[in-house]
């Protein structure tokens, strides 16, 4: 592994660390220490996910325009003026600027971060080494890592005591991840390359993206996992209060999430690549995250954790196949100048999915039984549909305008 490569590695372990100590129990306090109704903290989490996914194609942009570094350090340091922001927020108007800016923070470092290591998982490709879909695998085992340890760190600050009535501990979870965005923010500005002069000169164009249907296709594909996924956030809360009474199971059921992808992506990647084309990956990951929901409405009758744990292990395991092989296949499509724009269109996508489908989800999970599992357990089958089936370059016309 190139030194790039392990430094974006260690990024996103360390961005993940901050990022996980907090958001898994940001459900829990707003409707908790808030008191906020279903739907609004459905939306909450709507815009926070638009914020951070759905503006990722502005960071992509800025990445062709700029380079990655300056984008990545504008990107730390707002996260950790949201954090700050967000652990004393107590109006619904504070709490909803709090979460876009701590979204919009990620919308700036991680597409930077990405679209770098997709380029330099292109190039250990080209020079003889794995392929790129390994690189990848272990950026996603990097990352997950991170998300391992940040809802453990986040579960001893609320947890250690109990969460007071007025938010105190998960100030306490705001103000950890912000120290370590800190610690990241300082890493990067010493180590992080500035960009190559030529990149800094593209221009955003977005006719070749609106005109690139297999990317678009597979960016909605993308959309349907990233909805599916984000109810590890809404719907697997509401299910652990519905059965335990409780949010104490949440954080080791993310730990749990995380150990599985640190352990078993990279295998899972070697065993699935040789016996899968990229699009084969996602629809692989597609099925298997539509039977976490199917599984888990089925299993609601025995009470206690097995639904939850369930949906952790099955919805894992999908993303363990669908997130590496789709940033594999974006650089197949699109100009290698404007791979960060469409690297951030992917997500800017996926955002705007869940945006839309956010609300109406926090309201469905507001009734009991196996049917708010079954419904949103076809939205991955619909993606199916549109995952592109072959695996080859798009047309110059489509891809580069």
């Amino acid at each position: 592994m190139t030194p790039l490569a392990r430094l974006l590695i260690t990024s996103q372990f360390a961005f993940n660390v901050g990022f996980f100590a907090v958001l898994p129990y940001l459900a829990d306090h707003l409707g908790g220490a808030l008191g906020l109704g279903g739907w609004l903290v459905g939306l909450i989490l709507g815009l926070r996910t638009f914020s951070q996914q759905g503006l990722f194609v502005v960071g992509g942009a800025l990445t062709d325009r700029y380079g990655a570094r300056p984008v990545v350090l504008t990107g730390c340091a707002l996260r950790v003026a949201g954090f700050c922001w967000l652990a004393f927020a107590t109006a619904t108007w504070s709490v909803i600027g709090a979460v876009v800016l701590v979204g919009f923070a990620a919308a700036l470092f991680s597409p930077a971060v990405e679209t770098e290591m997709a380029r330099e998982a292109v190039r250990i490709e080209g020079e003889g080494g794995p392929a790129r879909t390994r690189a990848l695998a272990l950026f996603s085992a990097g990352g997950q890592a991170g998300a391992l340890l940040g809802p453990v760190l986040g579960a001893l600050s609320l947890y250690g005591a109990g969460d007071g009535p007025d938010g105190g501990h998960f100030r306490i979870a705001c103000a950890a991840g912000a120290v370590v965005f800190a610690l990241v923010l300082a890493g990067h500005w010493f180590l992080m390359p500035g960009a190559e002069p030529a990149r800094r000169r593209t221009r955003t164009e977005w006719r070749p993206l609106v005109r690139n249907r297999r990317f678009l296709g597979l960016a909605l594909a993308y959309a349907t996992y990233l909805l599916a996924y984000n109810q590890l956030y809404l719907a697997l809360p509401a299910e652990l209060d519905r059965a335990t009474g409780s949010q104490e199971a949440l954080g080791w059921l993310f730990a749990l999430s995380s150990a599985l992808v640190v352990a078993g992506q990279v295998p899972l990647e070697r065993w699935a690549a040789a016996r899968l084309s990229a699009p084969g990956m996602v629809r692989g990951g597609l099925a298997l995250i539509a039977g976490a929901f199917a599984a888990t409405g089925a299993l609601l009758p025995l009470g206690g954790l097995w639904p939850a744990l369930c949906f952790t292990v099955l919805l894992t395991l999908g993303q363990m196949l669908v997130v590496p092989a789709t940033r594999a296949y974006v650089p197949d499509l699109v100009d290698a100048d404007r791979l960060g724009l469409f690297t951030g269109a992917l997500s800017s996508v996926s955002g705007l999915v869940v945006l839309a489908g956010a609300a109406p989800a926090g309201a469905l999970l507001e009734h009991r039984g196996p049917l708010p599992w079954l419904v949103l357990g076809a939205v991955p089958l619909l993606g199916l549909l549109l995952v592109p089936r072959a695996m080859a370059p798009a047309c110059p016309s489509e891809a580069r305008g």
